[in-house]
């Protein structure tokens, strides 16, 4: 942010002294006062052809020259100045200041410490320091020299003046420090001295907006409509507002009544500005075909700018088009290198794409042009949670309506070793037994294999392990696995096929059986960009008591809202056995489920630090077992949840549910369990390349 320049201009005749010259130099005065630079450096050289030695007279064509661009020369005249009255007040005065037109501020730092000392009650002094170390960015210290350069002149307008951005590069300061209450703070005491300020009521309302305390900003955005111009602003800004507080639709009428307004006000930037904020409101509101037709329109009318191109690449982001994006936001930063919407942006195509190393490349360089700027460290953090070792735990209570109960605990350890590999592991004990016949199992299984990403768009995951139980009658172990890829074969698609090896131990009596089941299986997930989705998933399992079962899964759904996310619709299940043992585990020759159900949930991983995140699942529907009538069901699970920071997070379950497909026909299951996960560091413990 470049501010605070010196406005010391109102008063140099003061310093000057309009004795020292006839009443023809008034001309050049003016034209110093009036900034007129040009036509003070012509004047008061030709004074200078006739009074080449005139103290005065040097003394503005050095400031003339110095603020028509050559400061070097002002400051090297200044200095020859200096040698000839080195005691002269006015003429160190011009030198100071000259320093700080040639951005020499750690020098000018020391001259106007000196200054200072000499003259402390001098007002150019003062406010020339204060000046000084607003440009060094240690702004309290310049607000302390502009407070005593206002003591010496109260309400002085160019201290006044230099006060009002002081506080403004604080503020901003503060901001990037993510201390949103002392920016705050800053801005409030500028619209006590400055009522209805414009940009410090702009600032005000876009650190609420970083705060995401939308209320406020809308607030402050009304404050500024003052004017024609004003108010299309002001609507720009209520609709980003709008989006941040979680209500699209009236971001989109905003934006509506604001691009009416900046058509028929003409100020060409100003349209851009606003045409800019309604594709954005369409692409929030998902309205992804009018978007795109809007943004052909725009690129036939201003041609590749880069403000077209940020926002074609986030609706590719929007559409899963990150490759587009990707191309679009290279595009940009070949005309703007320091772009932050090419950067960053980039980060996140990469990120999405499957391209980590890309994406930290350019978030770094984000942070390294806007340093600690809020959402690229957010995304930084969470790009160093997705690579950092993880470990979680659950443990859990269960029972049922055939009077079995168990007691399980689980620790899951994800530990990265670069951006393609992380070793896995997990340890599971679990305690069953049935309190009518007192026959009891217990299990101990743990698994330990590694993942890799050989591809952007596919993943290996194989792990083996080890299964030792002990029962009322058997005690033996046997062999666990399971290997599977992880596909994108398409945007908005993902497959996931495999194969899997465990013990049965629902119960007691089925752990004590030693029953080890051989699944093939296949998970497909297709979304889609109108809000409607299609879930499958298919078992084939062979077992070690020569049983075989077939399972399908499908459910077609629809997501009526993103954040909170809400989505329903209607499953159907069908499970078939090739041989029926009814009397050891549920296994229909036929069973056929069909439910309509809804969720409910705000992710953990869209939560934010100290807050708390949720999930709530309802389904009701029937069951045809073979030939039996059909029978209702219905299903609950549940979850509550706490986020104590971006590392560390808590929450209890439950599950109830009556579907005969868990053991048995009339079988009522009901699971309680607490989970906490933990990354066990801030970052990585790899090395970046």
């Amino acid at each position: 942010m470049k501010i605070f320049r010196l406005l010391l201009v109102g008063f140099i005749c003061n310093l000057i002294g309009f004795s020292a010259f006839t009443q023809e130099m008034n001309e050049g005065f003016q034209f110093l006062e009036k900034g007129k630079f040009a036509e003070a450096e012509s004047f008061f050289a030709d004074v200078l052809q006739q009074y080449p030695n005139n103290k005065t007279a040097i003394i503005c064509y050095g400031r003339a020259v110095g603020l028509n661009g050559r400061p070097e020369k002002a400051t090297n005249l200044f200095s020859d100045l200096l040698e000839e009255y080195p005691k002269d007040l006015e003429v160190q005065l011009n030198y100071a200041e000259s320093l700080l037109w040639n951005k020499n501020y750690p020098e000018a730092r020391s001259y106007y410490a000196q200054l200072v000392k000499n003259n402390p009650e001098n007002f150019a002094a003062l406010l020339g320091y204060a000046n000084t170390f607003s440009n060094l960015k240690e702004y309290e210290n310049a607000l302390t020299y502009v407070n005593k350069a206002l003591v010496v002149s109260p309400n002085n307008p160019n201290a006044m003046t230099s006060k009002k951005y002081i506080r403004l590069g604080f503020a901003y300061t503060k901001m990037q420090l993510q201390d949103y209450e002392a920016s705050i703070q800053l801005l409030s005491e500028n619209l006590e001295d400055f009522p209805l300020d414009k940009e410090t009521l702009l600032n005000q309302a876009n650190v609420y907006l970083i705060m995401e305390e939308s209320e406020k900003a809308n607030e402050v955005y009304l404050l500024t409509a003052t004017n024609p111009k004003d108010s299309i602003t002001a609507l720009n800004g209520m609709a980003l507002a709008a989006h941040i507080g979680k209500n699209d639709k009236r971001a989109l009428a905003l934006t509506k009544e604001s691009l009416q307004k900046a058509e028929e006000f003409g100020d060409s930037e100003l349209l851009k500005k606003t045409k800019e904020r309604f594709v954005q409101s369409l692409i929030w509101n998902r309205a992804f075909k009018e978007a795109e037709n809007t943004i052909e329109n725009y690129l036939s009318t201003y041609g590749n700018e880069n403000w077209i191109l940020s926002l074609r690449a986030t609706l590719g982001m929007y559409r899963s088009d990150f490759k587009d994006s990707i191309e679009d936001y290279k595009n940009i930063l070949e005309k703007d290198s320091i772009s932050f919407d090419g950067n960053l942006g980039s980060a996140n195509a990469y990120f999405a794409d499957g391209q980590p190393e890309k994406a930290y490349e350019a978030v770094n360089q984000t942070l390294t042009i806007f340093e600690n700027q809020k959402d690229a460290t957010n995304f930084l953090d969470k790009l160093n949670r997705t690579y950092s070792p993880d470990v979680e735990e659950r443990i859990s209570y269960t029972f049922d309506n055939g009077d079995n109960q168990a007691y399980a605990t689980q620790t899951q350890i994800n530990f990265p070793i670069s951006l393609k590999f992380t070793l896995l592991g997990d340890y599971t004990y679990r305690k069953t037994e049935n309190t009518i016949t007192n026959n009891k199992a217990s299990s101990h299984n743990a698994n330990f294999g590694v993942s890799y990403q050989f591809h952007p768009k596919a993943k290996f995951t194989a792990l083996a392990g080890v299964s030792s139980a002990s029962s009322f009658s058997n005690d033996y172990t046997a062999v666990l696995g399971k290997a599977f890829f992880n596909i994108k074969p398409y945007k908005l698609q993902d497959l996931e096929i495999g194969y899997q090896r465990d013990i049965q131990n629902f119960n007691a009596d089925l752990l004590d059986r030693n029953i080890a089941a051989n699944h093939l299986y296949l998970n497909y997930n297709l979304s889609t960009n109108k809000k409607i989705g299609w879930f499958t998933q298919y078992f084939y399992t062979f077992q070690s008591d020569s049983n075989q079962r077939n399972l399908l899964f499908t459910s077609v759904y629809y997501n009526f809202l993103t954040q909170p996310v809400l989505k329903g619709g209607i499953n159907y299940q069908y499970i078939s056995f090739k041989d029926q043992v009814p009397t050891v585990y549920f296994s229909p020759a036929r069973f056929n489920a069909t439910e309509i159900f809804v969720d409910f949930l705000k992710d953990e991983n869209v939560a934010k630090e100290a807050s708390m995140f949720y999930g709530l699942t309802a389904a009701t529907g029937f069951q045809f077992i073979e030939d039996d009538k059909k029978q209702s069901t219905y299903r609950f699970q549940g979850k509550l949840g706490y986020k104590f920071s971006n590392r560390f997070l808590l929450n209890f379950y439950g599950t109830h549910s009556n579907i005969a497909s868990a053991t048995a026909a009339g079988f009522k299951f009901t699971e309680l369990g607490i989970r906490l996960k933990w990354y066990l560091t801030k970052k990585p413990v790899f090395k970046m390349n």
